[in-house]
């Protein structure tokens, strides 16, 4: 095959991932965004509010293994369907859970949809990755599809915003019922397309794999993604990673609109900015990603991320830009900084995997729920010490980051045979 008809077999593929990747940051957010209005209809503090976040995230953690297994025995397009059916499912019954008048109902909704996330952002990072050869190109298409991320991102706090309207106290999940509406309507059409889309099956167990599992003489990898040092530690930046993207935007939602003059619909056009911000960065960084290393745009990106985050904390709360809070503003432009470092991790822990990429994304997977586990600290924290003042959390994993792209992204364990 050459690479021209290679390029052009592949691009419905990417074509599907690029729209999953959407419906990834649309569902997920949708969950941070109605921490607005549970704390008004269910009267949850700041820490409850993100139940519902850390339920959709806690998901990750139960499935992400599993997942990975699907992938590896079915392959992606079965995945991926799975993940959509299960998607409907939950975004319905949060849906739901404002007619009951149920939080309990509302958290459950929002756990099962965290299946839906977890599964399909096992199928479209590796693949994405694979698709674009590995190495820089396949960091690349990742920014890319990020992108489409981030468009998914910027609509849900945008609307969930403007439907609650200028106070929190008429903030109600039937105000914001449209969103999951379009949630479930998108979820259907993506069922329909994946369907006829054809998808290459790269990382699926071959017929001789599968009878050989099935027999039980399949010979025990002395092997795994665990035995390398650099994806191990990415794990770990991944928990504070997906932490940080999701932790920073959610507590200046809940800070922010609960401030009289500032309200639910301009805190939700400023947090719809922060996914706005991680859109333009993912553009930049698809732009650059073929020419600038994953450890170079990690180590910089956390490091103004930092700044950002100091100058929000730190700034008089009273300082405006119009009717704009200043330390808002500073928060929003952390989605520049956190908008390609997921792609960076990814790319720089799973590289010189080989094999065992398919069993590391499910491993991946799992340690996404920091982005339930983190906003919750960081909100339990702002019930103690202001909200504000949570943001050292955040810092925190910032940190961890700059050691990760310094440190703990060189691959030790090259003598491991990875075909």
């Amino acid at each position: 095959m050459t690479k021209t008809n290679a390029s052009k077999s592949y691009t419905p593929a990417i074509a599907v991932c690029f729209a999953l990747f959407f419906m990834i940051a649309f569902v997920t957010n949708l969950a941070g965004s109605m921490g607005v209005v549970v704390t008004n209809q269910f009267g949850a503090s700041k820490a409850l509010s993100q139940l519902g976040t850390l339920a959709n995230f806690i998901a990750y953690a139960c499935m992400g293994i599993p997942a990975g297994i699907i992938l590896r025995r079915k392959g992606y397009k079965f995945t991926a369907l799975a993940a959509v059916i299960v998607g409907f499912i939950g975004v319905g019954i949060q849906f739901l859970s404002g007619y009951a008048e149920s939080f309990a109902v509302y958290v459950a909704g929002a756990f099962v949809a965290g299946f839906s996330m977890c599964m399909l952002n096992i199928v479209v990072n590796p693949m994405l990755n694979t698709l674009g050869g590995g190495g820089n190109k396949g960091n690349q298409l990742i920014q890319w599809g990020g992108s489409c991320n981030s468009i998914g991102g910027t609509i849900a706090p945008f609307l969930v915003g403007w439907l609650v309207g200028g106070s929190i106290q008429d903030a109600t999940v039937a105000k914001a019922a449209p969103v999951m509406i379009i949630a479930m309507v998108i979820f259907a059409i993506a069922f329909v397309v994946i369907s006829l889309t054809k998808i290459p099956e790269p990382h699926m167990e071959t017929p001789e794999e599968k009878a050989a599992r099935l027999a039980g003489n399949k010979v025990k990898d002395p092997y795994s993604p665990l035995s390398f040092r650099h994806f191990v530690l990415g794990a770990i930046a991944i928990f504070f990673y997906v932490g940080i993207e999701v932790g920073i935007p959610n507590t200046a939602n809940i800070h922010f609109s609960g401030i009289e003059w500032v309200g639910p619909a301009l805190t939700g056009t400023l947090i719809s900015a922060y996914w706005l911000s991680m859109l333009v960065g993912r553009l930049v960084g698809a732009s650059v990603g073929a020419k600038v290393s994953s450890k170079t745009m990690l180590l910089c990106t956390s490091s103004l991320a930092i700044i950002f985050i100091l100058i929000a904390m730190f700034i008089p709360e009273s300082a405006v830009i119009g009717k704009i809070p200043v330390s808002l503003l500073f928060l929003a432009l952390c989605g520049l900084c956190t908008s390609i470092m997921w792609g960076s991790i990814f790319n720089l822990s799973t590289e010189g995997l080989g094999k065992y990429t398919a069993a590391a994304s499910g491993i991946f997977m799992t340690l996404v729920c920091g982005g339930g586990i983190i906003p919750f600290v960081q909100n339990a924290l702002a019930d103690v010490i202001g909200s504000l003042q949570s943001y050292w959390v955040i810092v925190a994993c910032l940190a961890y980051l700059i050691f990760y792209a310094v440190l703990g992204s060189r691959n030790v364990n090259k003598d491991i045979p990875v075909e």
